[in-house]
């Protein structure tokens, strides 16, 4: 199956890309101090996700959506979680309508409400109703009826905002998604994979011991395993 979508769907998810063959595909290793703190870091990745045109975060968009679903439907994947776009990240949008046409069930993280610092992930689908959470993204209402244990998912798509040839993953700074994946180290599923531009790939990322790198990056450009 490929992928389509309009222009005006891109737009309206709120996100910016980078192209796969963009001369900005990567952030030139000669910008980036080796002593660049966390916060810099990742307030330099986000601007580099933000600085495209319009015209160019499409494509992106498009070419790793079809990436993504390559990847999900060699899986026979059934069970996805995945994110709304967010602050300039690679839209999510298209993916999620293609595999909603293939009768994939798709699940979107929510904070959870008693316990602090962790996600629960509920099923999603057009009527699915929505409320902002502290953070100002968009997450699903809660309703218990539509959670899934995170190990009945086949994948779980992870938002990143930067990552380097290792598979390092840095995320905002929250660490939701790092204890999410910590509580997954022992188990085969599901399998966390990060979405990405080509412009988040650093040379070399400052790791804390928290940190949990990701089996699997895709971005507009290219599948990276590792």
């Amino acid at each position: 199956m490929s992928i389509t979508a309009t222009a005006s769907n891109i737009s309206a998810s709120g996100s910016t890309l980078c192209a796969p063959n963009s001369t900005h595909s990567e952030i030139d290793a000669h910008t980036l101090s080796p002593n660049l703190s966390r916060a810099e870091l990742r307030k330099q990745v986000r601007l580099a996700r933000r600085s495209l045109p319009l015209e160019v975060q499409t494509q992106a968009s498009l070419a790793a959506s079809q990436r993504m679903l390559e990847k999900l439907l060699a899986m026979k994947a059934q069970h996805v979680a995945l994110y709304l776009t967010h602050d300039g990240e690679l839209a999510t949008t298209p993916l999620i309508e293609a595999l909603w046409q293939l009768g994939i069930h798709t699940y979107l993280p929510r904070l959870h409400p008693f316990t602090a610092g962790q996600l629960l992930f509920l099923h999603y689908h057009a009527d699915s109703p929505m409320q902002p959470n502290q953070y100002g993204i968009l997450e699903p209402k809660l309703d218990v009826r539509r959670v899934m244990p995170i190990e009945r998912l086949d994948v779980v798509v992870t938002p990143l905002v930067a990552f380097d040839i290792r598979g390092n993953r840095m995320g905002m700074g929250g660490g939701y998604y790092d204890r999410t994946l910590a509580n997954l180290q022992d188990n085969r599923q599901p399998l966390p994979m990060g979405y990405a531009h080509d412009c988040q790939q650093v040379p070399n990322l400052p790791c804390e011991h928290w940190d949990v790198p990701l089996p699997v990056i895709i971005t507009p450009s290219r599948v990276w395993t590792f």
